[in-house]
């Protein structure tokens, strides 16, 4: 029976020493695995037993003696064989391979350094497609296994180029992608670096919308949850850039407003830190006008209830500028300690007002090492490196500031307020007038 058999590089096979031409006997009945010279009948399963490597010697021979058989017919052994002749490697990849310039094993395409390949330059095994390095591959240009896709470092990809797993689409690291340029998984969307993504850019889950670092977000940009609207950090809002929740107007951080800009809650106005307001910039609660401190206000920049006027500062007033309540009329205020024919109106229209509201606070002054005084020096042992300090000055040193830097006809201004008092006016203001 003629066969094939494949020894180490120095003709030898498990201790014993052979060389071509010669024959080689054993007084034993032959067994496979047992006893016996063993040899195949078909050259590529003899690489079942030795490894592919051109080193090796690999020679036809016949068996001339018993022989004994495995019961698949791919291994066989005798007690006596003949070294027929060596079989050099250019033919044994010839022979365990039906296509051709292959340097693996029992390949039917072409050029594969792999194994049982049926496409062509493959260096992996079993692959059906082209140039895959990996194996069970009927895609092309794959490092991973078991791709029906091209370029894929993955594995059991449909799509092409994913370095993931399981992904029929495109380019993804991620795993069960059908979406392309995922780094997350299962995301039918694309670039999503989160799971179960339909919309794209997600870095957070299960979001129909672009761009979230949320979850469930039909909406985009949302670091939130449940949003349908845009940019939003809270949740279940359907308006945009909401910090709050359940919001359905804009930029809230508050919650449940339909208004916007809104830091309280159940605002259907704008700009309110207040609850319930249908007015806006309103602290207070359920005001319809506007920059309420109070509550109920229909009026305007209202710190009392209910007043239906503006800038009251009492209770249900429908005028202006009211500290007490139920009145309909403007009243005359009280300045320095004493009754005037002004109205709280005309204080607030009056240039005098302007002028102090000129009046800084918490005024920075730097002052020199020369002008510090020993006190000063210890507090701010930095003088010597600086040259001197930032000095913050009180209230009372700022007031008088501002009037050292008035025009004359600005001071007369001040002085022409009715009942003036220069005593009260300093106690008030800190500011003494020469």
């Amino acid at each position: 029976m003629q066969g094939y058999k494949v020894f180490e590089p120095d003709w030898t096979c498990r201790g014993f020493q052979y060389a071509v031409g010669e024959t080689f006997e054993e007084d034993v009945t032959p067994s496979c695995c047992n006893r016996g010279f063993h040899f195949c009948t078909e050259l590529k399963d003899c690489f079942n037993y030795y490894s592919f490597d051109p080193n090796n010697k690999v020679a036809e021979i016949e068996a001339l003696g018993e022989i004994d058989a495995e019961a698949d017919g791919s291994k066989h052994c005798t007690n006596k064989i003949k070294i027929v002749r060596e079989i050099l490697w250019e033919e044994v990849l010839k022979m365990v391979n039906i296509g051709k310039a292959n340097a693996g094993l029992c390949n039917s395409g072409n050029r594969n350094s792999g194994d049982w390949n049926s496409g062509d330059w493959n260096s992996g095994n079993r692959n059906s497609g082209d140039w895959n390095s990996g194996d069970w591959n009927s895609g092309n240009r794959n490092s991973g296994d078991w791709n029906s896709g091209d370029w894929n470092s993955g594995n059991r990809n449909s799509g092409d180029w994913n370095s993931g797993d399981w992904n029929s689409g495109n380019r993804n690291s991620g795993d069960w992608n059908s979406g392309d340029w995922n780094s997350g998984n299962r995301n039918s969307g694309d670039w999503n670096s989160g799971n179960r993504n339909s919309g794209d850019w997600n870095s957070g889950n299960w979001n129909s919308g672009d761009w979230n670092s949320g979850d469930w977000n039909s909406g985009n940009r949302n670091s939130g949850d449940w949003n349908s609207g845009n940019r939003n950090s809270g949740d279940w809002n359907s308006g945009n850039w909401n910090s709050g929740d359940w919001n359905s107007g804009d930029w809230n951080s508050g919650n449940r407003n339909s208004g916007d800009w809104n830091s309280g809650n159940r605002n259907s106005g704008d700009w309110n830190s207040g609850n319930w307001n249908s007015g806006d910039w309103n602290s207070g609660d359920w005001n319809s006008g506007n920059r309420n401190s109070g509550d109920w206000n229909s009026g305007n920049r209202n710190s009392g209830n209910r007043n239906s006027g503006n800038r009251n500062s009492g209770d249900w007033n429908k005028t202006n500028f009211s500290s007490g309540c139920f009145n309909t009329k403007e009243s005359k205020i009280l300045m320095f300690n004493k009754p005037s024919d002004w109205t709280f109106r005309d204080w607030w229209n009056s240039e005098a007002r302007y002028l102090l509201n000129k009046i800084q606070h918490n005024v920075l002054e730097w002052i020199w090492s020369d002008d510090m005084t020993d006190e000063e020096k210890e507090q701010h042992p930095e003088y010597e490196t600086t040259g001197g300090y930032l000095k913050e000055l009180d209230e009372s040193e700022c007031g008088q500031i501002w009037w050292n830097s008035l025009s004359d006809h600005e001071k007369d201004v001040i002085k022409a307020l009715p009942n003036f008092d220069e005593e009260i006016f300093e106690q008030v203001t800190g500011v003494h007038i020469e």
